[in-house]
């Protein structure tokens, strides 16, 4: 297996190649799964995590899919990612600020064009630059917390599949 870089990088991925068909690596991610994960499987697309006891704001979760393109050979492509939950709200934040910060420079530059005081209007938009700063560092601060677990969850795939030649 590809080994992750000591940083984490925004949703980091990998990729794993199998000597083995898709049919019975399918069936190695049917079994039940060991405290704390939780392991799930829908059809070629396998999800791991936390059992919700374990979890905290900042829990990751792996998703792989499983393909394969050559008879004996199959291919996990993996990602980490935060919940989607988080991972959706974060993004209407990122998404709401970018449009407010457009919306305050529309007004800023109507005020401009029409002689008037544009302080207030360009005081918003510096806020906003600060607020986006803020969640950015929110957002490394949350994978830093996040990391330990991305490596258990990592540890635990190697595991599911050390019975396998990995090529």
């Amino acid at each position: 297996m590809s080994d992750l870089t000591n940083e984490i990088i925004l949703r980091p991925r990998f990729k794993i190649r199998i000597a083995t068909d898709l049919e019975t690596l399918m069936k190695n991610f049917d079994r039940e799964s060991e405290a704390p994960f939780l392991l799930s499987r829908l059809d070629e697309h396998v999800y791991l995590k936390f059992r919700k006891e374990y979890t905290n704001f900042w829990s990751p979760q792996l998703h792989l899919e499983l393909t394969s393109f050559e008879k004996g050979l199959s291919t996990i492509h993996g990602v980490f990612g935060p919940n989607p939950t988080l991972w959706t709200f974060f993004m209407f934040l990122h998404f709401g600020i970018g449009t407010l910060f457009i919306i305050l420079g529309i007004f800023a530059y109507s005020k401009y064009t029409l002689g008037n005081n544009i302080t207030l209007w360009v005081a918003g938009m510096v806020f906003l630059v600060i607020l986006w700063f803020a969640l950015y560092a929110l957002g490394r601060f949350g994978k830093a917390q996040g990391k330990p677990q991305m490596q258990q969850l990592h540890a635990y795939l190697d595991r599911l599949i050390q019975n396998y030649t990995q090529l």
